[in-house]
């Protein structure tokens, strides 16, 4: 039997948590639970990924916390996809080596963009475009959304995660490049 020691420790919060009378809590953990267990990588993938990211996480924030503050990643079966607005070149370099040192890390896409500004009202553009995305694929029939991450930078979509076919993954690209303000759409779906 193949054991998940972040299961355990999600199980246990989520325990101790209703003990004290936050109920919302644990429902909201048990419907990640079963988004993750739905996904084609199932649960263990799932808790996996989430070792993989927590540990990225702690060498990013060792590290520096500018990278923690402007920088972001989605794994997805050990393929981390790094995004977001780098000070310069440096930072970038740095995230993808940290991410590399990440037991369980097997590929890195760095699409990290040197960008120093703020860019606060284009970070909210950004969440519009992939929130409108998450609808989209929510909405269409032949699309199980829940196997795919979406991030946008700079009104660019990046997707990781499984397709159960590639008609399905056709209909998330037709989706995504659908759109307004949609630069490009960068895919690292696995079929």
């Amino acid at each position: 039997m193949r054991r998940f020691p972040g299961l355990a420790v999600v199980l246990l919060v989520g325990v101790s948590v209703a003990v004290g009378g936050c109920v919302p809590v644990v429902v909201g953990g048990a419907a990640l639970g079963v988004n993750a267990a739905t996904q084609e990588r199932g649960l263990g993938g799932a808790v996996s990924d989430a070792e993989v990211q927590a540990q990225i996480n702690h060498l990013w924030l060792q590290h520096s916390d500018r990278l923690i503050s402007r920088l972001d990643m989605t794994v997805d079966e050990g393929r981390v996809l790094l995004t977001g607005r780098a000070l310069d070149e440096a930072m970038r370099a740095d995230a993808a080596r940290l991410a590399w040192q990440a037991r369980g890390t097997r590929e890195v896409f760095n699409e990290i963009v040197i960008d120093p500004s703020d860019a606060l009202q284009q970070s909210a553009a950004d969440r519009w475009i992939s929130t409108r995305l998450r609808t989209a694929l929510i909405a269409d029939p032949a699309v199980q959304s829940n196997n795919f991450s979406i991030v946008t930078v700079n009104n660019i979509v990046y997707l990781i995660g499984r397709a159960r076919s590639r008609p399905e993954l056709d209909a998330v690209l037709l989706n995504a490049r659908g759109i307004p303000n949609v630069r490009n759409v960068v895919s690292y779906v696995r079929v």
